[in-house]
């Protein structure tokens, strides 16, 4: 099942999907809630943003897709054919849904409205990230910087949007600027949630004296993967195997009550670790 999962996330179908839907869901927070707040959400729309409440002539989306142009040149000499396809894809479904919805959430309240404008974004661009492409924008140049030099792609949004809301200082409110900051954090978490909700597992080391019946029960039963790591315990000197294990929030509790089904007195450790990739996991993602 996993290996088929895997096989989709490939396809191209199934990266368009996941980018028109994302690419709606962002723009209806930009459209029904930032707009009328005046809210700047950070990264290149929130340039976009900007002019447009100092000289409304074009509409935000127009100066989004044409402040992407010279990024999407980037893109195409420095990351990939593929990455350049998908994520101009985001863009044009972006602009276009920005452009075509017209709607007021009707949020009334400062706060409430960041809140609700940062958890929808946020969803939105996680769900766009999960494919083999971007949003546009600042994503381009933040995988450029990434792949080239190895900057973290969090460190560059965070100068990047300091310096934005510190120009955005000398046209907007303080007030607005607050909230933005707010909108901003609540979207950075939901991306991070989005993309790491289905690829969140559990690292299990299990230190027990029968780790032999254990091992045996967790490989032919609940068909998990096993690996044995040498130990030593400090205080008798005797050498043991310790048993390592990666599964996920469903399969944990099983592998629990397996482990102490065998033996009562065991050791069950769980960290929790975010990328793994491999074969029997997530694949790595190539742009």
């Amino acid at each position: 099942m996993s290996g088929l999962l895997q096989r989709y996330s490939y396809t191209v179908w199934w990266n368009i999907l996941l980018i028109t839907l994302g690419s709606i869901i962002f723009s209806l927070a930009l459209k029904g809630i930032v707009v009328h707040h005046q809210f700047i959400p950070g990264g290149v729309f929130g340039i976009g943003l900007l002019i447009y409440y100092v000289t409304p002539v074009l509409s935000a989306g127009i100066w989004f897709f044409l402040l992407n142009i010279p990024l999407f040149v980037l893109g195409w000499l420095y990351v990939s054919r593929r990455f350049f396809g998908y994520s101009l894809d985001a863009m044009v479904i972006t602009t276009l849904a920005y452009e075509l919805i017209q709607i007021d959430l009707g949020i009334q309240d400062q706060f409430y409205a960041a809140i609700a404008a940062g958890a929808i974004g946020g969803l939105g661009c996680g769900i766009v990230l999960r494919s083999l492409g971007s949003n546009g924008g600042l994503d381009v140049v933040a995988v450029i910087l990434n792949q080239k030099y190895n900057l973290g792609i969090g460190k560059f949004y965070f100068v990047f949007n300091s310096l934005l809301f510190s120009f955005g200082l000398f046209i907007i409110k303080i007030d607005l600027i607050i909230a933005s900051l707010i909108l901003v954090f609540i979207m950075s978490y939901l991306i991070e949630y989005t993309l790491s909700i289905f690829n969140n597992r559990k690292l299990v080391l299990i230190i027990s004296n029968q780790h032999e019946d254990i091992a045996h029960d967790l490989m032919y039963r609940l068909k998990v993967g096993v690996t044995f790591l040498q130990g030593k315990g400090a205080y008798t000197g005797k050498d043991k195997n310790i048993i390592m294990t990666i599964t996920n929030n469903i399969m944990l509790k099983q592998l629990e009550q397996a482990v102490f089904s065998v033996d009562q007195s065991a050791i069950f450790i769980v960290e929790n670790t975010f990328s793994v990739l491999g074969t029997s996991f997530t694949q790595r993602k190539i742009y």
